[in-house]
């Protein structure tokens, strides 16, 4: 009995030796997320991302743009009697305006998928961290698909 008394008792101390190092990482963790300096820094990360998504749908619109512009030039007339050129120009802005999308759509889901992991509150007005300058949505949305 006295083996098992001694056994349990090492046990004990080991077990609870392990939870307060369990303890003291999740303590650890919780500060280096949650420090002003973190979120200032996860707040700029998003900040970028979300500048980086409203230059493309400039460039989106810009494209379209174009190319509604050329079509328009050439309104009434057959596309096999276009200048070459413009036809070539037109297809190469279709290409562009495609990846384009495709690059606005796979930042869109980075972004989307990023904050819904996010335990922040720099989406809400009055929980923005020292420096930020203004809320973030939660989702960009819709992707593009037309």
């Amino acid at each position: 009995m006295k083996k098992f008394a001694r056994f349990a008792l090492i046990a004990v101390i080991v077990a609870g030796m392990t939870g307060c190092r369990y303890a003291d990482d999740a303590s650890d963790t919780a500060f280096s997320e949650f420090k002003a300096s973190s979120l200032l820094d996860k707040y700029k990360r998003f900040k970028d991302m979300y500048a980086a998504l409203d230059s493309k749908r400039a460039t989106i619109n810009l494209l379209k743009g174009k190319i509604k512009s050329t079509e328009e030039q050439y309104k009434g007339v057959p596309r096999k009697d276009w200048a070459r050129e413009d036809l070539q120009t037109i297809n190469q802005w279709k290409g562009e305006l495609d990846g384009v999308k495709a690059s606005y759509n796979d930042l869109a889901a980075d972004y989307n998928s990023a904050m819904s992991k996010a335990n922040v509150n720099f989406t809400n007005v009055g929980d923005l961290p020292k420096g930020a300058t203004e809320p973030l949505p939660r989702e960009v949305a819709p992707y593009i698909n037309d």
